[in-house]
């Protein structure tokens, strides 16, 4: 069964959604007629000379000086200040395009990002041009918590409103997707690649670990990620989706290779140090592994949509020197990228939407699903900031 939430009153309406997201229903189960999809995307710099002002503006409003910057700014450096989630997204659009087109669907995707070109002020304006007024929105992020959800439908309302289209434009958002099969079936397929190898080297069961890696995020934050009327244990939905999606692939490879022991593991905390956010460090686990007789560690990006600068810096290069450095053989598993089976489950995931698909007929692979279509009131608060206007979600 789907998680529980309570019906809004009908006096309390959805901003900026379509009239049949409007009232606030947790699922919409009847159909929509979209004109076109908006896909979100973070952004990143693709060039040297863009690094400096694209992290102005993820941290915009912050007053971080550039010298502060600069210190994170070695890992765009790195990689000639090149992010690589830019040239991933436009594979993914154009993935999802020519999946919509097989299935007749004709629905234009329109890209644009948070932190750097193209905006979504663009997406959303050329949409608007075209005559393309009712949207429905995939993010890059499968999980419930500020930065990954809200915060993006925040930024379809503040584009409504800085573009003057709050009146003709409407934007939904397909539901947070961390347990759809299509998005977990990459990471079920890389631990059982990663571990029948690790076996067929005559690498014992109990010296191979598993660790489910996904962004840190503050303690506080954490616990506010998913609806205020759920109690979904300590570190709110954010940790709750993410160890119902790992125990899902552990159950998976106990069936049908071994039982090896894993953990859910953080990487990439900053904020100052006296903040408390998820632990623990992917690294600072990797560092005490030999003690506990691991030998060989599969490192699982479960956070992660696709191979951007988190994944390329931070396990690639950080949690692989950790276990050089500690003895252990280890493997980075993919994401799901541009995985058939992950992008014809985003495209389930608008036909649905489009179909009014029921809510106890959607395909889900944890208990915690299907998550919500629009968002419960309080979902995920931005501790720092408070609320704000925000599309998709009923109004705290």
């Amino acid at each position: 069964m789907p998680p529980q939430a309570p019906q809004p009153p009908a006096t309390e309406p959805v901003p900026y959604a379509s009239p049949a997201a409007r009232s606030g229903l947790p699922w919409i189960e009847e159909p929509v007629a979209y004109d076109a999809i908006l896909l979100a995307g973070f952004g990143g710099p693709e060039g040297q000379e863009d690094v400096i002002p694209f992290l102005r503006n993820v941290t915009r409003g912050r007053g971080i000086p550039d010298e502060r910057l600069e210190e994170v700014a070695h890992h765009y450096r790195h990689f000639d200040g090149v992010s690589p989630i830019n040239a991933q997204n436009r594979a993914l659009k154009a993935a999802l395009e020519a999946e919509i087109e097989r299935r007749g669907l004709g629905l234009p995707v329109y890209w644009g990002n948070r932190n750097w070109a193209p905006y979504l002020e663009e997406a959303v304006q050329d949409a608007a041009a075209a005559g393309d007024t009712t949207l429905l929105a995939i993010a890059t992020s499968a999980y419930s918590s500020f930065s990954s959800c809200r915060q993006y439908r925040e930024d379809f309302a503040r584009v409504l409103e800085s573009t003057g289209l709050g009146e003709t434009v409407t934007i939904d958002k397909v539901r947070q997707f961390f347990d759809h099969p299509g998005f977990v079936a990459t990471f079920v397929e890389g631990v059982r690649t990663a571990v029948r190898n690790f076996l067929a080297d005559g690498i014992a069961p109990e010296a191979i670990r598993v660790l489910f890696s996904t962004h840190s995020i503050p303690i506080a934050d954490a616990e506010r990620s998913g609806p205020r009327d759920l109690d979904l244990g300590e570190g709110g939905a954010y940790a709750a989706q993410h160890r119902a999606v790992a125990e899902l692939v552990m159950a998976e490879l106990a069936e049908s290779v071994a039982e090896v022991a894993w953990d859910l593991v953080y990487q990439s905390r900053s904020g100052p140090p006296q903040q408390p956010w998820l632990e623990p460090d992917v690294n600072d686990v990797i560092a005490g592994l030999p003690a506990e007789g691991v030998e060989a560690v599969a490192i699982v990006p479960l956070g992660f949509v696709s191979d951007h600068m988190e994944v390329l810096w931070d396990l690639d290069t950080e949690a692989m020197e950790a276990a050089a450095e500690a003895g252990l053989r280890a493997v980075r598993t993919p994401t799901p990228g541009v995985d058939p089976a992950y992008v014809s489950g985003l495209v389930d995931l608008i036909e649905e939407r489009l179909r009014g698909t029921l809510a106890a007929e959607r395909p889900h692979a944890t208990a915690l699903g299907p998550w919500f279509d629009v968002c419960r009131p309080g979902c995920c608060e931005n501790v720092r900031a408070g609320f704000k206007p925000a599309a998709a979600g009923v109004a705290p």
